[in-house]
């Protein structure tokens, strides 16, 4: 298996957050939606190889591997 340092990127809305992480090799994703209330939704994304652009068009900015991953485990309740 390879090792794989995944890209991180965020967006804030008024009443959510969206994390993206991305696997650059294979360009899959994971997507996390942060409601204002704390409630955390995961989607599966398969990306194509426009992905950064396109995610940098829709205003996210690059993030870190540790946001992420807090919320992923769900140690961070809420949203910033």
């Amino acid at each position: 298996m390879k090792d794989v340092v995944h890209s991180y990127y965020k967006r804030v809305f008024e009443d959510f957050t969206i994390l993206v992480r991305l696997n650059p090799i294979d360009l899959t994703g994971l997507e996390l939606t942060i409601g204002a209330d704390g409630t955390v939704e995961k989607r599966k994304l398969q990306f194509d190889e426009d992905i950064e652009d396109d995610l940098k068009e829709d205003s996210f900015k690059p993030s870190g591997a540790l946001e992420f991953n807090l919320y992923l485990k769900g140690i961070l309740p809420g949203r910033e």
